[in-house]
């Protein structure tokens, strides 16, 4: 009866339009997703696996436009949010960050490498106040963060935005050979990375152990291991390294300046027709997928699906490690599946040359979509004008 009552409900939410579709997405065990859909410059499809108790893994795609004008610029933006210590951070990022751009975009009225810059500061600070109000019942909440990676398309340019170690891949087609070779667009905080390392060494010249190898894995202060990220206030602010926060998070020795900075990698790329895809997606994938491999995966099968094709091949390469079918990892629940591979977010962005071009408010559908399950929101707005 009450499952009766949830698919009424769900049918007179959706419009007549989007019954018998998967306008909202798709279910199947721990995996979500949204197989083809329309943005403003092309196509995109969008998949989500679950392996924490709580997905930690949080997303959006949303297409229109980028700010309360009419006459604002218009574009598609995409964010993967991985976040690590529970899902507070990420979800936070998925409520606010596009909504900061929106209003910087606004007082600029057009989109830059600021707009995007403020935005993320506006989010960070936000998330800052959450922790601030929430300490005294709940002071784990200082060791919850996310990475952060953000694309936007407008006006032929895109723009890539990073903090942590999720990852954009741009498939790129040679005119010579027809061959799509792989190009990765973001810069990686993980201090995994030996760049990374002298980066923090550089930063903090008194802490000699401000990069620890741990259990064979390079970490901040023998606890992280990325660099930059949204939240973990815990290594950013002295006041909130201290009991009642659990004592595995607690520094012995006070610090002065943010051992993690929230200051993201900014990059512009004109694009060009010989641009075929972006994939954006959380390290999940790249755990267990190299760039050229996700890259070769899109560009040799049809565009429906491409995201869903990606989180199986991570996935049965991850059985694979294990030396177990890819139906038995299937059957294992969440937070124990956690132990063969992480959440997974992908969102793959087709670029149609025409639309990046020639996108406009008079013919240009409005998207708002959200990935991961029960975090899902999802709605088709009117066409671009004041939101």
């Amino acid at each position: 009866m009450l499952s009766r009552l949830v698919n009424f409900l769900r049918d007179c939410w959706r419009t007549s339009s989007d019954r018998g579709s998967d306008a909202a997405g798709r279910q199947d065990g721990l995996l979500w997703y949204k197989d083809k859909g329309q943005h403003l410059n092309g196509e995109f499809s969008m998949a989500v696996v679950q392996a924490n108790n709580l997905l930690e893994d949080q997303s959006q795609i949303e297409s229109g436009s980028l700010s309360t004008l009419e006459s604002g610029p218009l574009g598609t933006f995409v964010g993967i949010y991985d976040g690590h210590g529970g899902p507070e951070t990420s979800r936070y990022i998925n409520d606010h960050l596009f909504q900061h751009l929106k209003r910087f975009a606004t007082e600029q009225q057009s989109m830059s490498v600021d707009v995007i810059k403020k935005a993320y500061q506006a989010t960070e600070e936000g998330f800052f106040s959450v922790v601030a109000k929430q300490w005294p019942m709940k002071p784990q909440i200082a060791a919850v963060g996310s990475c952060c990676l953000v694309g936007v398309v407008c006006n032929g340019t895109l723009y890539i935005a990073n903090l942590g170690d999720s990852r954009a891949v741009l498939g790129r087609r040679v005119k010579a050979t027809g061959e799509v070779l792989a190009i990765q667009l973001s810069s990686e905080h993980n201090v995994g990375i030996e760049s990374v390392r002298q980066e923090m060494h550089s930063l903090h010249p008194d802490d000699s152990h401000i990069v620890v190898l741990k259990h064979n894995v390079w970490r901040v202060k023998g606890l992280i291991q990325i660099s930059r990220s949204i939240g973990d206030v815990y290594l950013k602010k002295p006041e909130f390294n201290r009991e009642p926060l659990y004592q595995r998070f607690r520094l012995r020795e006070t610090f002065r300046k943010p051992i993690l900075s929230s200051e993201p990698s900014i990059s512009m790329h004109e694009l060009q027709p010989y641009d075929q895809f972006i994939i954006f997606a959380s390290d999940g994938l790249w755990e267990h997928l190299s760039n050229q491999d996700a890259v070769d995966i899109v560009q040799k099968h049809p565009r429906n699906g491409s995201a869903r094709r990606l989180v199986k091949a991570a996935l049965l390469e991850a059985a694979k490690k294990r030396e177990m079918r890819y139906t038995d990892l299937k059957k294992i629940e969440r937070g124990v599946r956690r132990h063969f591979h992480d959440d997974i977010t992908v969102v793959v962005v087709f670029l149609d040359s025409n639309l990046v071009s020639k996108a406009s408010s008079a013919n240009s559908p409005s998207l708002s979509l959200r990935g991961g399950g029960v975090n899902l929101r999802a709605k088709t707005l009117a066409p671009c004008g004041p939101t």
